[in-house]
């Protein structure tokens, strides 16, 4: 691969300062600390799916980051390193969704939401509260607890904001094969 390309670039500029917008205000809070409902996690594996695992593995990286340093006056570097892994993960199904075809199937949004579902629970119940007693010395009570409450909250979202922005931009595209008409 020669790196990435304009689209790419364009996509991970774009895509993570709306992963900043969504992440500060299309958020809701949870009751638990420092963790929220994140609206901003169906748009990066929407993102994912479109333009694959590394202009979304950068946008969840960089996204969270500048929402983290904008917002809060550092990044938390164990979550950041999280968005990273669900966008790049999730991306690696962008191929057999095949989003451009124009031919969005239930087996395709099964496999997308299953996909999504399991790289949430890698990511939020295992990752991020390991980094965080790795890197920040966090109880373990507190962050297993907050990385349950993510996860089921991005697999929700996801589940539902993700599934609609692919149904929707599916039904954008053409179906392989099919004729258009030129207006």
């Amino acid at each position: 691969m020669n790196g990435l390309s304009t689209k790419q670039i364009v996509a991970t500029g774009v895509g993570a300062a709306v992963f900043v917008i969504l992440g500060r205000f299309a958020a809701l809070p949870t009751g638990i600390p420092n963790t929220s409902i994140e609206t901003a996690y169906a748009f990066l594996a929407f993102m994912a799916i479109l333009f694959g695992p590394i202009t979304a593995g950068l946008i969840g990286l960089i996204g969270h980051a500048l929402k983290d340093a904008i917002f809060y006056g550092a990044p938390w570097w164990s979550w950041v390193i999280v968005s990273g892994f669900v966008g790049f993960s999730i991306g690696l199904i962008a191929r057999r969704i095949r989003i451009e075809d124009g031919d969005l199937t239930t087996k395709k949004l099964i496999l997308f939401n299953g996909t999504q579902a399991l790289v949430q629970v890698i990511g939020w119940v295992v990752l991020a509260p390991v980094l965080d007693i790795l890197i920040y010395a966090e109880p373990a009570n507190k962050v297993f607890v907050q990385g349950a409450v993510a996860a089921a909250s991005n697999i929700i979202t996801v589940g539902i904001i993700g599934s609609i922005l692919l149904v929707a931009y599916a039904k954008t595209r053409s179906k392989a094969g099919s004729l258009k008409r030129e207006a």
